[in-house]
Parts: C-alpha cells; sequence; structure tokens
C-alpha cells in the first residue's frame, strides 16, 4: 500500500495466481497515491476493455474508495472518473488495450500516473504508448497480470528485468487474499490442471505443453445423449474446403450442452473437395428437421456464411479468440456444462490429439488435429458471452437484416 512512499521505485509489477487479490490491492494503492500526492492532475485506468476494466477492478473498488471518504463522479460517456479527497482533485481516465489499434486511443494524453490492469493481455504497443505518456514529475507505474509463457514480451522485458526498471515486483499466490476460504481455494484448485493450473493456481510463468485438454479423457468423460426432448438446438461450424470440414450438433437439456452429432469431412482423404452448397446440404442433414436457433460459424468463411443465410438459417460469426477460447472451453468441460457424446466419434479422437505448438514463445496449439477442436471452441465463446448478457460473436446475420452484438 505504500510501497510510493520510497524514492527506490519508479514501478510496481503485481503478478501471479488468479484470486490473489492483487487487482484490489494494486488498485486501492493507486488512488491513495494518487490522491495523496497530486491535484488537477490526469491518471490512467486501462484493461483489456473497458467493460473488464469496470468489471474486474472498480465495481468492488468504487465503494471501498467512498467508505475512505472518497467523492467519485463518473462520466461514463466520456470513459471518465472525476475523484476528490481532502481538498485535491484529479482526473482518471479509462482505456482499452483490445488491439494494435488501441494505441492510438492514448496517444496525445499526458499522465502523472498510470494503472495497466491484466497487461500482459494488451498489446506491447499499447503498454508502450501509455508509459510513455506519463511525463509529469513524480509519475509511477503500475502493472498487475496473470502470468503467461516464459517468451511473453512482458515477462522478458519487465519481470526479468524489474531490478534496472526500478520496479518493484511482488508475486502474489491465492493464500495472500484473506478473503478466501479454504474451500474456495480447494475449488479453484480443481478447476485447472498442467498449463492452466501451474500459471493461475501456482502463479508460475511456465511453457504451455502437452495435450491442450489433458484433463479430459474419451472414455471416461463421454457420454450418451440422454433420452427425450432437448429445449434447444444450434450447431457449429468450422469451414474447410481443402482442410477438413467440422460441424457439431448441439442440443440443450437442464443447463447442460450436448454434442450430440457431428458430420466430418476431410477433402484430402476423400480424395474431392465439396462445394458452399454441397456443405450447406449437409448441414440441413446433420439438423435433421430440428428448429436450429443459431448457427455459430469459422468468422472467415464468408462465402459459406452467405449460403447458410440464404438458406434461412441464422448465422453467428464466432469469437477467434484462441487463447481466451481454449481457457473458456476448458471450464466448460470439466464443470460439465459441456458434453462430449460418443457419436461425435472425430471430435473425441482429436481432443485425444490435440497439443500445444512448444516451438514458438507464444501459446498457439498445433495446427493439425484441430477442426472439430476450432468450432467446439466457437461453440464455448459463443455460449459464454452470452452468459454475460451478449454473443461472444461479432456479428448476427439473418435474412434481410443484419443485427451486431458487442461483449
Amino acid at each position: 500500500m505504500t510501497w510510493w512512499r520510497s524514492g527506490q521505485w519508479d514501478a510496481v509489477i503485481c503478478d501471479g495466481a488468479v484470486r490473489s487479490g492483487k487487482t484490489f490491492a494494486m488498485g486501492l494503492s493507486f488512488f491513495l497515491w494518487a490522491q495523496a500526492r497530486f491535484s488537477g492532475k490526469q491518471f490512467g485506468l486501462c484493461g483489456k476493455t473497458i467493460a473488464s476494466l469496470r468489471r474486474n477492478l472498480l465495481a468492488e473498488l468504487t465503494p471501498c474508495l467512498e467508505r475512505l471518504g472518497m467523492r467519485i463522479q463518473e462520466k461514463r460517456s466520456e470513459n471518465l472518473l472525476i475523484v476528490r479527497y481532502n481538498g485535491h482533485e484529479n482526473r482518471f481516465l479509462l482505456f482499452g488495450g483490445r488491439d494494435e489499434s488501441s494505441a492510438g486511443l492514448i496517444q496525445g494524453s499526458t499522465l502523472a500516473g498510470v494503472l495497466l490492469d491484466e497487461a500482459a493481455l494488451m498489446p506491447r504497443s499499447f503498454v508502450e504508448q501509455a508509459i510513455a505518456r506519463c511525463s509529469v514529475e513524480g509519475s509511477r507505474l503500475w502493472f498487475s497480470c496473470n502470468p503467461d509463457g516464459p517468451g511473453h514480451w512482458f515477462y522478458q522485458e519487465w519481470i526479468l528485468k524489474a531490478e534496472e526498471r526500478r520496479a518493484l515486483r511482488l508475486h502474489f499466490t491465492m493464500e495472500d487474499n484473506p478473503s478466501l476460504s479454504d474451500r474456495v481455494r480447494r475449488r479453484y484448485q480443481r478447476a485447472y490442471s498442467g498449463t492452466f493450473y501451474r500459471r493461475f493456481v501456482l502463479g508460475e510463468w511456465c511453457a504451455a505443453q502437452g495435450l491442450v485438454y489433458d484433463f479430459f479423457n474419451p472414455a471416461r468423460d463421454a457420454e450418451d445423449p440422454p433420452e427425450g426432448p432437448f429445449e434447444e438446438w444450434r450447431i457449429s461450424v468450422d469451414y474447410g474446403t481443402v482442410n477438413p470440414a467440422s460441424f457439431g450438433l448441439w442440443g440443450l437439456r437442464d443447463g447442460v450442452w450436448y454434442r450430440t452429432a457431428e458430420y466430418y469431412y476431410d477433402s484430402r482423404r476423400a480424395g474431392q473437395q465439396k462445394t458452399d452448397e454441397e456443405y450447406a446440404d449437409e448441414l440441413q442433414k446433420l439438423a435433421a428437421g430440428r428448429s436450429i436457433r443459431r448457427v455459430i460459424a469459422d468468422p472467415s468463411a464468408a462465402s459459406f456464411i452467405e449460403t447458410l443465410r440464404r438458406r434461412g438459417f441464422t448465422v453467428v460469426r464466432a469469437s477467434n479468440d484462441v487463447a481466451d477460447g481454449i481457457r473458456v472451453t476448458a471450464d466448460l468441460l470439466r464443470r460439465r456444462r459441456l458434453v462430449i457424446c460418443r457419436g461425435c466419434r472425430d471430435c473425441l479422437r482429436e481432443i485425444s490429439l490435440y497439443s500445444w505448438d512448444e516451438r514458438g514463445d507464444r501459446d498457439t496449439p498445433r495446427k493439425r488435429d484441430d477442426h472439430a477442436m476450432d468450432e467446439l471452441r466457437y461453440f464455448a465463446m459463443d455460449m459464454a458471452g452470452e452468459g454475460r448478457g451478449g454473443f461472444a460473436a461479432a456479428s448476427v446475420e439473418r435474412t434481410g437484416e443484419e443485427a451486431r452484438w458487442f461483449v
């Protein structure tokens, strides 16, 4: 809370396990420092998105700051907080570091300090632009993040070089959060395995290796579809002409989505490619007269999406964020919110082979045995986005109209 009283450090880095309290502790310290040391200045509050910043940091922190006596005025349309405390008034600008284009949003600002929540999820260009904006005398930098791979630029440039950058590194574990009971800690420990366990529970910067879904055993975890009617039907699609195409038929029963059937076609193995119309015929056969709420489709398959739209299907362009998608899919599979049925042989075959590519410095799966895995991930992200009050997809297309949702 008081590291900034010393002139020894220019920055603080809080990294480690999930739910360890690092975001709240860092945020509280940031506002105490800003209001104690400055008045009439601007500061930056950065998250991967402004929505996630409000949800992960400000929703819990703002009531605490108000109990301490701070008066907070929010101007949501301007993404701005005005904070008054002990005669000091400062402005806090909210920024989202979603992609490379985000650097332009913060460019031109003059800041007395910046807080970057989940810095490892932001593009390097955005983080470095935020740092460059801190030109006010006495400005400081505040970083928090969960671990990634050891080749990640933030680990290489800030974690390993903390001392030469005059940055205080504070490593957090779940035991550092006094609000977590032993029962909750054990639940988090059960929720992850392999690479994700080492990163999110142990707080290690480690390389992804081995099977992506190493906890899933097809012989043990696959089920037969439940008997009786389903509440809703959807289809997920990974489209391929030279590469295999994979479609999954999903039915909802009592809060669980079952992948009850599939269509899988490998044109190389068959020695013949199929057209969009032929694939649309196969999708209609898979639907078998059921009312399909929507099709979650490979976002790159523009012509196939148009073909399905012309046939009256509601089509959702899937989110193709691989890293987030794998985490979401793993969580839903472990919690049995998604169940792969025994008849989905190609999906079960791929999940037992789907592995991390250990050659690069970023988390990417090997580009083989991944077509059913891609459409499984598309479906999981769509489901998770819907659970947050919006689709995880970019847009929905219907015959004669187009609507858009943003998560």
